[in-house]
């Protein structure tokens, strides 16, 4: 997968926002210049330590205060400076993407290319790591860092019931394996929903799902899907602290 900076510039470009309207905040208090309703509000903001609301019309979505938003944005500029230096690394850190869905569509469109198949006849199968590879697969893509919200993965890579006093858990490498659509693996498994974050809700977006959805992974189980859903059990990219 080759590099695709577009997504790093605009992280630069919110950060360089940031920074313009905190040096204006820093004039407005000394009364160089006129306190408006959004200095005012950014300073509100800031003090409660809370995202502001200029700042969120342009960013991704976070729950996060906001000292720890200023350290995931720096952590993804980070990911893909480090992409841009380096080239793609070996696993893909699925949170740090400004929009899920384009990465997955270029994972797609790379297999649909190399093997002339029509991208629409294609989905994602998926294979569940204990470990973390050291090596590229040679279709697809390895992704890490997402959180299973009511349940836990075990020892044998299967949904099994969270830890006592644990309700996110670390979800382990998944590999996005894409293949014809009657090509797909049978396991028994429950079609975990991926939020962007632990609101779950968002805009009703053209697909028919909110804009907070991001795609079903078909994570294996030895137990009935209802168990799950009972339970309420999904996956997530950022948790809210």
């Amino acid at each position: 997968m080759s590099p695709t900076p577009v997504r790093a510039v605009e992280l630069r470009r919110c950060r360089k926002r940031c920074k313009t309207k905190r040096q204006e905040l820093q004039r407005a208090v000394k009364g160089l210049v006129v306190m408006s309703a959004d200095l005012e509000g950014l300073s509100k903001a800031m003090l409660n330590n809370k995202l502001p609301a200029m700042w969120s019309k342009v960013s991704y979505p976070s729950l996060r205060p906001l000292s720890s938003y200023i350290a995931e944005l720096l952590e993804r500029l980070a990911f893909f400076q480090s992409w841009l230096d380096d080239g793609p690394p070996t696993v893909f850190m699925m949170p740090h993407f400004f929009f899920v869905q384009a990465f997955m569509t270029g994972v797609m469109q790379n297999y649909a290319r190399k093997y002339t198949i029509p991208i629409d006849t294609i989905e994602f199968d998926f294979d569940f790591l204990a470990g973390i590879p050291d090596k590229e697969p040679e279709d697809g893509a390895y992704t890490h860092g997402l959180f299973l919200e009511g349940a836990r993965m075990n020892e044998e890579v299967k949904l099994d019931e969270s830890l006592p006093k644990v309700l996110f858990s670390p979800m382990v490498v998944i590999m996005l394996k894409p293949c014809k659509n009657d090509e797909l693996s049978v396991y028994p498994h429950y079609e975990c929903p991926c939020y962007r974050t632990t609101e779950r809700r968002g805009v009703l977006a053209t697909t028919g799902h909110s804009s907070n959805f991001v795609m079903f992974f078909r994570v294996p189980t030895d137990v009935p899907k209802a168990h799950w859903i009972t339970r309420g059990v999904a996956l997530v990219n950022s948790l809210s602290d």
